[in-house]
C-alpha cells in the first residue's frame, strides 16, 4: 500500500449508532505491504503444524455457529443467545470444524479460517512476523484508492440477475436469518480469491468473513483524532484494560457472509464493530500486515 492521506470514516450517512464511524478525518499513512486475502484455512493449518498452537475454540471446547450452517448432534448445541438467536454456541466448532463437529475443512483450505479469536490472530501473526493492520491501514486498504466510496468497487452494491455472476461480495440474500437464496452462490464462507479485487488487488475485504484489527475499539476514537488535525499512522486507544478489569473489545473491519441490510450492513468501508479478544465466531478471520520498522 503507497503511503497515503485519506478520509476516514463515513462520508455517506451509512454508519449505525454507537459504531463511531463519524466525524470524517483525515488520516496520513506510511507506506506497509498487506495480504491480499484473508489467512486462509491451509495457511491456518501450517502455522499450526509448525507451532502446535491450539485456538481458544479448542481450549474452551465450543464456538458460536451459525444455525442454517449448523453440522453437530442436537447434544451439541450449548445453548442460544434470546437477542441473536440465529448463533448457536456448538461443542466441538472450531476452525477444523467450522459448522460443528461433524464438519471438516477438507475440500475448503482456499476458504478464510474462521473460529479464531484476536488472541489467536496474535498468535499467528507472532509466528509469522506480522502484526494485524490497524482499522486506519485495513480502511486504506480496503478503498482501493476510490476516497470517500461505500464500497472497494463504488458507492452502488451492484446489478444482479439472481445467479450470482454479477455479485461482487458475499453477503446475505433473502430474508434473514432463515432464508438465505444463494444468489451469491455461498451459504458460509467463500473461496478467498472470490468475485473481483479492489483497485490495489485485494480480495473481499468486505463479505466473507469479519477481520480482526490490532485497535482497541472506542466509539470516540474519531472525534478524539478529528480534534487533531491530519493524523499519522493512529493506532486506536492504548490497551490497557476497561475499569472493571476485563480486557478491552478490539476493532473488527468488512462485515461477513450475514451481513444482510435488514439487520447489518455492516459490509462496507468505513463500516466498524467489536468483540472481545477472546471471541470466535464462525464469520470471523483476519489478514496480516507488515511489522512497522522500530
Amino acid at each position: 500500500m503507497p503511503a497515503q492521506t485519506f478520509r476516514m470514516g463515513d462520508t455517506l450517512g451509512d454508519g449505525r449508532w454507537g459504531d463511531g464511524e463519524t466525524p470524517v478525518h483525515a488520516v496520513s499513512i506510511t507506506a506497509f505491504d498487506i495480504d491480499t486475502t484473508s489467512v486462509t484455512n491451509d495457511d491456518f493449518a501450517r502455522f499450526v503444524r509448525a507451532t502446535g498452537y491450539r485456538t481458544e475454540a479448542e481450549v474452551f471446547g465450543y464456538s458460536a455457529v451459525f444455525h442454517l450452517a449448523l453440522d453437530a448432534d442436537d447434544d451439541d448445541v450449548l445453548g442460544q443467545p434470546p437477542s441473536t438467536p440465529w448463533w448457536l454456541g456448538v461443542r466441538g466448532a472450531d476452525w477444523r470444524h467450522p459448522g460443528g463437529p461433524r464438519s471438516s475443512v477438507v475440500g475448503i483450505g482456499d476458504h478464510p479460517v474462521v473460529h479464531v479469536s484476536w488472541n489467536d490472530a496474535v498468535a499467528y501473526c507472532d509466528w509469522a512476523g506480522r502484526t494485524l493492520p490497524t482499522e486506519a491501514q485495513w480502511e486504506a486498504a480496503s478503498r482501493g484508492g476510490l476516497d470517500g466510496a461505500r464500497y472497494p468497487w463504488g458507492d452502488d452494491l451492484g446489478a444482479h440477475d439472481g445467479d450470482g455472476r454479477d455479485w461482487r461480495v458475499n453477503i446475505f440474500q433473502g430474508r434473514f436469518p432463515t432464508s438465505n437464496t444463494l444468489d451469491d452462490g455461498y451459504l458460509t464462507t467463500a473461496p478467498v480469491r472470490s468475485f473481483t479485487p479492489n483497485g490495489y488487488g485485494l480480495w473481499q475485504t468486505v463479505g466473507n468473513v469479519w477481520e480482526w484489527c490490532s485497535d482497541v475499539f472506542d466509539d470516540g476514537t474519531y472525534s478524539r483524532d478529528a480534534q487533531l488535525g491530519t493524523v499519522q499512522d493512529p493506532a486506536g486507544p492504548g490497551p490497557g484494560p476497561a475499569a472493571d478489569g476485563r480486557d478491552r473489545p478490539r476493532v473488527m473491519r468488512g462485515g461477513s457472509y450475514l451481513c444482510h441490510d435488514s439487520y447489518c450492513n455492516r459490509y462496507r468501508n468505513a463500516a466498524r464493530s467489536q468483540n472481545t479478544p477472546d471471541s470466535s465466531t464462525g464469520n470471523a478471520g483476519f489478514r496480516t500486515v507488515s511489522r512497522r520498522a522500530e
